[in-house]
Formats: C-alpha cells, sequence, structure tokens
C-alpha cells in the first residue's frame, strides 16, 4: 500500500499532484494527516479537486507554538505505538511518502520506521549546509535522510548531496510544485482576486527565523516599512506571523504602514493568480523561491541562507537582511526578472511510478 503524510498546507500543496498522478495511474493510497494545519486545508483540496484524509492523527487547532508542537508529537507518536492498525491498516511491505522540511516529515517517517514500512522522502537532498539557517528544517533534513528508503531529488545536485546515505535516489527533474503550478495557471481568472490598482509587492513571511523573537520581528517590520516608501505592498498574513505581531506589539506598527495593504491568507490558486501580476515578491518561504523560479518572477529572500537553488543568481535574491542588497532589489527588481521555466517531465508521475512496486 501507497501511504501518505502531510501535515502542512506547504506539504499539500506539494504533494496534491502526487495524489492525481497516483489516481491518474490506478493506484490506490492512503491520505494521513497528523493535523499540523488544519485551517485552509479544505480550500486546497477544493483546488484540486481532492478527498479528504482517510485517517486524522490529530483534530485540534493548527499548532503554532514549540510547546505545542512538542506535546502534539508525542500525542502522535505514542498514537502510532498503539493504534497502529488503525493508521497503516494490515500493510507489511508499504511504502509511507513524506515530504520536506517539517515536524511532520520526521514524525511520518518515524511512524513508517516503528510500522515496520518503507520511507520515501519528497523533495529530498536539499541542504543549506548550516544548522541555525533555517532552524529547524536543516536539522529535520537531517534526521529524515537517516531514516529514508526512496530519496526523489528534485535535482542532481540534490542527489550529490546524499552520497554517503544508503537508498534508492530517484531525480524526479524537478520539484512537483511545477506540476501544482500547471494546475494554478490553468485555473487562470477562474482564481478570483482583488488585484490592486497600482503596481504592487507581495510580502508573505512566516518562518521561525524571522517571528521567534520580538527583535528579529521587529526587524521585518522595519524591513517591509523600509521598502514601502517607494513600493505599495500586499501583506499576506500567516497565522502565527499575526499571532506573533499581536503578542510582541507590533501588529499595529504594521497596519499604520501608509503604504502596506493587509491581507488574509489565499488558497493556492488565488495567491499564484496575485503573484502572476505583482512586480515582485518578498519572503522567507522556500516554495515561493522555487514558484518565483519557475514564473519567472523576481523575489527577494529575507533570510541568512537557502536550501534551495532555484533562482539564486538569476530572478532570486539572498538578503541577508543587509539593507544595502534590499534597497539595491527595489531599485532595479526589473533586471531581476526571467522567462517562466517551461518543463515537460511531471516529477509527480515519476514519483507514483517509483511507488508502483508497493501496490
Amino acid at each position: 500500500m501507497i501511504h501518505i503524510v502531510i501535515g502542512t498546507k506547504a506539504q499539500l500543496i506539494k504533494m496534491a499532484p502526487v495524489l492525481k498522478a497516483l489516481q491518474n495511474e490506478g493506484l490506490p493510497y492512503r491520505f494521513i494527516s497528523t493535523g499540523q494545519h488544519r485551517e485552509t486545508m479544505d480550500d486546497i483540496l477544493d483546488n484540486f479537486g481532492l478527498d479528504g484524509p482517510d485517517y486524522c492523527l490529530y483534530g485540534g487547532s493548527d499548532i503554532t507554538s514549540i510547546t505545542g508542537m512538542a506535546g502534539w508529537s508525542l500525542r502522535i507518536l505514542w498514537h502510532t505505538l498503539t493504534r497502529r492498525r488503525e493508521i497503516f491498516g494490515d500493510d507489511q511491505n508499504g511504502i509511507v511518502l513524506v515530504h520536506g522540511d517539517t515536524f511532520s516529515t520526521l514524525l511520518g517517517a518515524l511512524m513508517a520506521r516503528l510500522a515496520g514500512l518503507k520511507v520515501g522522502h519528497v523533495e529530498s537532498g536539499l541542504r543549506s549546509f548550516n544548522l541555525f539557517h533555517p532552524f529547524p528544517e536543516e536539522l529535520i533534513r537531517l534526521l529524515t535522510f537517516r531514516l529514508t528508503h526512496y530519496f526523489f531529488c528534485p535535482s542532481q545536485w540534490a542527489i550529490a548531496n546524499l552520497a554517503t546515505y544508503p537508498g534508492n535516489k530517484i531525480d524526479t527533474g524537478g520539484n512537483t510544485l511545477t506540476d501544482a503550478l500547471r494546475f494554478a495557471l490553468a485555473a487562470g481568472d477562474i482564481a478570483d482576486v482583488a488585484i490592486p490598482d497600482m503596481p504592487f509587492g507581495i510580502v508573505t513571511l512566516h518562518r521561525f527565523e524571522n517571528i521567534y523573537s520580538r527583535t528579529a520581528l521587529a526587524r521585518v517590520v522595519e524591513i517591509v516599512g523600509h521598502i514601502s516608501r517607494n513600493q505599495h505592498l500586499v501583506f499576506i498574513l500567516h497565522k502565527p506571523t499575526e499571532k506573533k505581531l499581536r503578542e510582541f506589539g507590533l501588529y499595529d506598527r504594521l497596519a499604520r504602514l501608509e503604504n502596506v495593504e493587509l491581507r488574509r491568507r489565499y488558497d493556492f490558486f488565488r495567491f499564484i493568480r496575485l503573484v502572476g501580476v505583482a512586480e515582485f515578491v518578498v519572503s522567507d518561504g522556500g516554495s515561493n523561491q522555487e514558484e518565483c523560479h519557475y514564473l519567472g518572477k523576481p523575489i527577494l529572500l529575507l533570510r541568512k541562507a537557502t536550501e534551495r537553488q532555484e533562482g539564486m543568481g538569476g530572478n532570486c535574491l539572498l538578503s541577508s537582511y543587509n539593507l544595502e542588497l534590499i534597497d539595491r532589489f527595489v531599485a532595479d527588481y526589473r533586471s531581476y526578472a526571467r522567462a517562466p521555466q517551461a518543463r515537460s517531465c511531471s516529477p509527480s508521475r515519476i514519483i507514483a511510478e517509483t511507488c508502483r512496486q508497493f501496490v
């Protein structure tokens, strides 16, 4: 049997095309949700025309704190030990697909190992080679590598990073996000979203390194204010980011910025529609880096390091929070624009075909 463990909205976006590919190939699968994120998951499922999870490990609200994450992780591992058959049935020879670098990734791999099943890691082999940037994602990837049997890598560079790890390395020829973008772009104007009547940039920030402390988040607000002096910005409010902005007393400061428009988070199709007409994107997200690379959209990364190669030296500038670099990007962002990337292969189909042996 093929089992897919998904916990976050970003994982669902990137794994939805894999679920669609499995359906198209007539390969049955079991979709298991860890419950790390629950809000807006239904919107993403609707985007891709997918059914909800076959099994949910946690039914509470979104996990947005470190203490909440610890308790949630222990509950899921205990659940796996005591209710293996509920989760994986009587499967003794199947594979569990996990994705990326979140706590749900590591938990899914541990669950598979505890159940005696194979682990397939999608988007494997990415490295920043800095344990603290991004943290804890880089550490989670290293731990997941040690638990994995099938490494689904988006490039030969990623495969090379796994030279010391035993297992099967499969080059998927790109990220499954390319398949997700095909769905989103095909939706076109169906994905209705309010477009500002002036040139604008999008800001979308949520990573631990940018919101874990008041100092880090205040720096982000300062940078956004700095950019907004000359550019209209649409700031997408991720739930953890909004929570920390309010907790640290920074929300009102951000809301008072004259040239910044705050908006709730969109589903994937609407977000991509907005990105398509924006001048540039300011983000700390790896998925946004990839999306902008494939779309040829200028993107400024508010990070010290990235584990992805997409767009580096082209449409993407890693800021390292350097105001001089940030000013240079904003003043000349059009020079970072590139032609959209055209890809004929389907990474999701390659993953589905590899998993056929487990059905």
